[in-house]
């Protein structure tokens, strides 16, 4: 697998043709790229962007740390196994599969399975315990307070010093990386290994949060890219809404409205919850991140 990125304005051109198609989703990518360009473009406004980790795991990872190394966004909201694709491919190589492939003989052949994403077992689990643990074992020795998430995950990203790394150009820039969900993964259950000998060592979930509500309330005004559903999406418009709710939300998403899940809400939905201002710009675009956001991110540029 290999991370790439992309030149601004390769994508110009397709977004103002399918403005003018007229329908469907082509015409949806054209309004989304022209709200994102609005929000890239609005220096009163503070962006965020929150993605789902299995993104990371693909060369997409390159458009993302573009996107952070280049300070287009003010705060980083994702899942846990972003921490783990992103810390496991600074060491490992990750390799093309496909969605058909038995995964009774992958197990046997030592690989995990991620759509048509291939990953050798010592690649992940393995990888993160031999970089995390002697890293809190050298920070954090006996800890005598609760240590905020958002400044472990520095904490790693400036221990990889690695300028593919998604958490190296977080550090580097002082971009805050939420992690809500943060047990919910390897980097989490690295840091429960470590607290079995190391009882003091505890999070301070709290502290992230505060961090989130001072970054809303200290906005003049609050713009989102989300990119795919679950608990980043919805950690991204919860705390928007006690702003009154997002003035730009562009958001990219496969799932589907009528089973009345939050990742297949559409920006619309959000509106009657004051997650999204009624006179915001949002968009809603049905499709794969991996295909869209290389076009999206370049037309908006």
């Amino acid at each position: 697998m290999v991370d790439y990125e992309v030149e601004p304005g390769e994508g110009k051109k397709i977004a103002e043709s399918l403005l003018k198609v007229g329908g469907f989703e082509g015409r949806v990518f054209g309004e989304a790229a022209r709200a994102l360009k609005s929000m890239f473009n609005d220096k009163e406004c503070r962006r965020v962007i929150s993605f789902t980790a299995d993104i990371v795991s693909t060369g997409l990872r390159g458009v993302l740390k573009q996107l952070i190394r280049d300070r287009k966004f003010d705060l980083i909201v994702t899942t846990c196994g972003t921490l783990d694709h992103d810390i496991a491919r600074c060491f490992s190589p990750y390799f093309e599969g496909d969605f058909a492939l038995d995964d009774r003989v992958l197990l046997k052949k030592g690989y995990h399975r991620l759509g048509n994403v291939l990953i050798p077992k010592d690649s992940y689990g393995p990888t993160l315990e031999r970089f995390i643990q002697p890293m809190l074992s050298e920070l954090y020795p006996e800890p005598k307070t609760a240590v905020p998430p958002h400044r472990l995950i520095w904490d790693a990203g400036m221990r990889l010093d690695n300028q593919d790394s998604i958490l190296y150009w977080a550090y580097a820039n002082k971009i805050p990386v939420i992690v809500p969900g943060i047990m919910d993964g390897a980097f989490g259950s690295q840091l429960w290994l470590y607290y079995q000998t190391h009882r003091g060592f505890q999070l301070d979930m709290m502290s992230d949060e505060q961090l989130m509500s001072d970054f809303v309330f200290d906005s003049k005004k609050l713009g989102a890219l989300m990119l795919g559903g679950g608990i980043s999406k919805h950690h991204t418009i919860w705390w928007a809404q006690f702003k009154g709710g997002l003035d730009y939300a562009v958001y990219l998403t496969t799932a589907v409205e009528y089973d009345g899940s939050l990742s297949g809400a559409p920006l619309r939905e959000a509106i009657s919850w004051g997650k999204v201002k009624p006179r915001a710009k949002h968009v809603t675009v049905h499709g794969d991140v991996t295909l869209l956001l290389p076009y999206l991110v370049s037309a908006s540029l």
